[in-house]
């Protein structure tokens, strides 16, 4: 005959709230006045929303790879200090710990609560000499808040108000024997050791967890050319529907010069149709603009090839076509050698569904001579043009690929040939922009920008969008 004793009907979590001082109206309040002070507008620099569906992957990889749970109940069966024998029971082990179902609440400026629902088969033998087998289902409870650790500045989770709830216990032992011995293994064991033994479980997944954000303040390198450290604004924001990280990235050379964020009049929003519980990251114009600062020496370029792609030969011959005065000072054909000089900090612009790259700097055109000579400078022209910027995530790392979009403006700087329309070059520049300068550009690009290390996020499979002042990634887990 089986008998069985419902300690607490059977619950699962999601019929658990959150509790503690001020109880439901504080809760109900600060849904409130959170839904209201929701933070959307990001500083210059970086923007990361954690919503429900990294969390949930993150605890639950947490759990089931250290095995915290069966290690804990593994605990039960064991002589503990202060823990007096069950009269009636004993060779007490725990076996057959259920696979747990974990269930988590967004607490708004707390963390998160958290709710494991899980089970397992407490057995013995009972002093009539038969085989004693108790299923015992539980639910662990606990506000894991979210805080910024004062050593590293790094987030961190930190579990409160662990309370282990029996949901039911069952036991094979005849009915006429549970108020003797089930009950008192309920009250002198189970209610009493349980907590000890399964709360640090929540404890031992939290620092699982925080590990994972171990590796995010630390400087990544861009090549060669200096680093890039996402460093947290201030301690992480809990909304009703997500986490925000406010991020004040640090961009350095190699020399230690940091480079400066630009201040963004625009502001950087998050678009609102994104689905409640996804997870995103925003990076700034303004941020990336930063980023590319560091790359701005290798796009100075010096041009000595004669044939490039589709383009006409590169001597004063195909020149002369433009400017006759080429041919008067140069009458037998000499290769041409072209300089390229940025000599402002690369800007990123955007506006919804396109991003610009605009370079400033000087386009130096030289007639070559031979024996070893110099070549000539024939004129300096001060320009201004965009490339088109598309975005895409390799290993892990922001990618760049540029297109001309326009050559904005030209005019001359200096000239050894004199005066000339200079708009009469403009066909000829922007050929020769968009066949021998972007290649060379997009082969600097090819060494990529961090994303922040946390989380094992795999940020491959991101969906990109560009937004006003903003690229967005959208997250996904698979």
């Amino acid at each position: 005959m089986r008998g069985s004793r419902e300690n607490l009907g059977l619950l699962s979590c999601t019929q658990f709230r959150p509790h503690g001082t001020g109880g439901a109206m504080l809760w109900i309040l600060c849904l409130a006045l959170c839904s209201l002070l929701t933070p959307t507008r990001a500083d210059p620099g970086a923007l990361l929303r954690l919503g429900m569906d990294v969390l949930n992957r993150e605890v639950q990889n947490a759990m089931d790879e250290s095995h915290i749970l069966e290690k804990m109940a593994a605990e039960a069966g064991q002589k503990r200090p202060g823990m007096k024998p069950i009269k009636g029971i004993t060779d007490l082990k725990v076996k057959d710990v259920l696979l747990p179902v974990i269930t988590m609440n967004f607490m708004p400026g707390v963390g998160v609560f958290q709710c494991v629902s899980t089970g397992m088969t407490i057995t013995g033998k009972s002093f009539m000499g038969g085989n004693m087998e108790i299923i015992v289902v539980l639910n662990i409870t606990a506000t894991n808040r979210l805080l910024q650790d004062e050593e590293t500045g790094l987030p961190m989770f930190k579990s409160e108000g662990c309370e282990v709830i029996l949901v039911s216990v069952k036991t094979n032992l005849p009915s006429n024997m549970l108020p003797k011995v089930v009950n008192k293994f309920l009250d002198s064991t189970l209610h009493k050791v349980l907590p000890g033994l399964m709360c640090p479980a929540i404890d031992a997944v939290l620092v699982y967890v925080n590990k994972k954000w171990a590796s995010l303040n630390a400087p990544m390198p861009v090549g060669q050319m200096g680093t890039v450290q996402y460093v947290l604004t201030s301690v992480p924001t809990t909304t009703p529907s997500y986490i925000q990280v406010d991020f004040s990235p640090v961009v350095q050379q190699q020399k230690d010069n940091t480079i400066q964020l630009a201040d963004d009049a625009g502001g950087a929003e998050f678009p609102e149709d994104y689905p409640e519980g996804s997870s995103q990251l925003l990076l700034s114009a303004a941020f990336l603009t930063a980023e590319l600062a560091l790359l701005q020496k290798s796009f100075d370029v010096k041009v000595k090839d004669t044939m490039i792609g589709e383009l006409p030969p590169q001597t004063t011959v195909t020149l002369a076509g433009f400017i006759p005065k080429v041919a008067e000072a140069y009458p037998k054909p000499k290769p041409l050698v072209t300089q390229i000089k940025i000599n402002k900090p690369p800007k990123v612009t955007m506006k919804t569904g396109k991003s610009l790259l605009h370079l400033h700097g000087t386009l130096e055109m030289f007639a070559a001579r031979r024996r070893g000579k110099p070549p000539v400078s024939l004129f300096v022209l001060e320009t201004h043009f965009n490339l088109k910027i598309q975005y895409s995530v390799h290993e892990d790392r922001l990618q760049m690929t540029t297109s001309l979009d326009r050559l904005l403006s030209m005019s001359r700087r200096s000239s050894s040939i004199g005066p000339f329309k200079e708009k009469k070059l403009t066909g000829f520049i922007t050929d020769f922009l968009q066949e021998a300068y972007i290649p060379v550009i997009n082969d600097v690009l090819q060494v990529g920008f961090p994303l922040p290390d946390l989380l094992d996020m795999n940020y491959n499979l991101a969906e990109l969008d560009i937004t006003e002042n903003a690229l967005v990634l959208n997250l996904k887990l698979d």
